[in-house]
C-alpha cells in the first residue's frame, strides 16, 4: 500500500461491478491509503457494490438516486454526520436508453434527452453543490472532484448520439464548476478513457468495433486499462495534482491525437 492519498476520505458514486471505471478508481485509491464510501442506486447494485467495498475496507454504503433532491440530500447527510468532511468526489454517473444508442442521432426523443442530459451532467452540479460544505470543512481546505467523459464529446463516434452531447455539456461543467469552487481550493476536472469493456460501455451500438478499431490504430496499440486510469485518478485527487483544474485529461492509448487510422489499417 502506498500513502498518496492516505488520510483522504471520499465518495465514489457509479460503481456497477468489478469492471467498472469507478471500480479502477476506488481499488487505485484505496491502494494509496484513501478511506472510501460508496454510492450505489436500488437493492440490485447494491448487492453488487456492497462485497467490493469491503474488499477495500469500506462499510459506508448510501443508496442514491442523482435523478431525486430527497435521496440526494439523505445520502450526503449520511455521509456529514459519519465523517463530516470529504476529500474527493468520483462521479462516474451517466445514462442513456440503449434503444437510443444504435441509429440516428437525430431520432434523439425529447423524453430521453432530458433524461440523459439530467442523469449524465446536471447530477455533477448537483453533488458538487453537496460536497461542497464538507469540502471547505476540511482541515487542510478544498478537495478534488472527478467525472469521466469520452472522445464522443467533440468528434462524432458511431452510435454515442445523445450521450456525446450530454458529454459535451458534462465537460462545458467540469470548466465552470472549476471556476466556481477554485476560490475555495476545490479542484474539478475530468478523465477522458477511450472505449472500455464497461457495463456501460457495452449499452452502445457497435461497441465492440468500436473498441477493436481504437486499441489497432491507437499509437500504444492499446486501449486504456482500469490501473491506468486509476493512476491518473490518484494523481489528481492527490497534492500532487494541487496546481491542476478544468481539465480534461485523455488517458486512451494516443488515439485522441490522430487524424486517420494508421497506414495499414487505411
Amino acid at each position: 500500500m502506498g500513502d498518496l492519498l492516505k488520510n483522504k476520505r471520499g465518495l465514489v458514486m457509479g460503481v456497477a461491478n468489478e469492471r467498472s471505471i469507478a471500480w479502477g478508481i476506488a481499488r487505485a485509491a484505496a491502494a494509496e491509503g484513501a478511506e472510501l464510501a460508496f454510492s450505489y442506486q436500488g437493492e440490485a447494485f447494491g448487492k453488487r457494490v456492497e462485497p467490493l467495498a469491503a474488499s477495500v475496507g469500506s462499510d459506508l454504503l448510501v443508496d442514491v438516486d442523482v435523478g431525486d433532491d430527497a435521496s440526494l440530500d439523505a445520502a450526503f447527510a449520511t455521509i456529514a454526520k459519519r465523517w463530516g468532511r470529504l476529500d474527493f468526489l468520483i462521479h462516474a454517473i451517466a445514462f442513456s436508453s440503449k434503444d437510443e444508442l444504435t441509429g440516428r442521432f437525430m431520432n434523439t426523443s425529447r423524453a430521453n434527452f432530458k433524461r440523459s442530459l439530467d442523469i449524465s451532467c446536471y447530477s455533477l452540479i448537483e453533488v458538487a453543490r453537496r460536497a461542497h460544505p464538507m469540502m471547505t470543512a476540511n482541515d487542510q481546505g478544498g478537495g478534488s472532484i472527478i467525472t469521466l467523459t469520452y472522445g464522443g464529446s467533440n468528434r462524432v463516434t458511431p452510435f454515442y448520439n445523445v450521450m456525446g452531447v450530454a458529454k459535451a455539456a458534462l465537460e462545458s461543467s467540469v470548466r465552470y464548476l472549476a471556476n466556481d469552487l477554485g476560490p475555495d481550493g476545490i479542484r474539478v476536472n475530468a478523465i477522458s478513457p477511450g472505449p472500455m469493456k464497461t457495463l456501460a460501455g457495452a449499452a452502445i451500438g457497435g461497441a465492440r468495433k468500436t473498441f477493436r478499431h481504437t486499441e489497432a490504430n491507437a499509437p500504444l496499440r492499446a486501449n486504456a486499462t482500469l490501473e491506468a486510469i486509476g493512476g491518473t485518478a490518484c494523481w489528481l485527487l492527490s497534492d500532487w495534482g494541487a496546481c491542476t483544474t478544468g481539465e480534461i485529461v485523455t488517458v486512451d492509448g494516443g488515439y485522441h491525437v490522430l487524424g486517420m487510422p494508421q497506414s495499414e489499417n487505411l
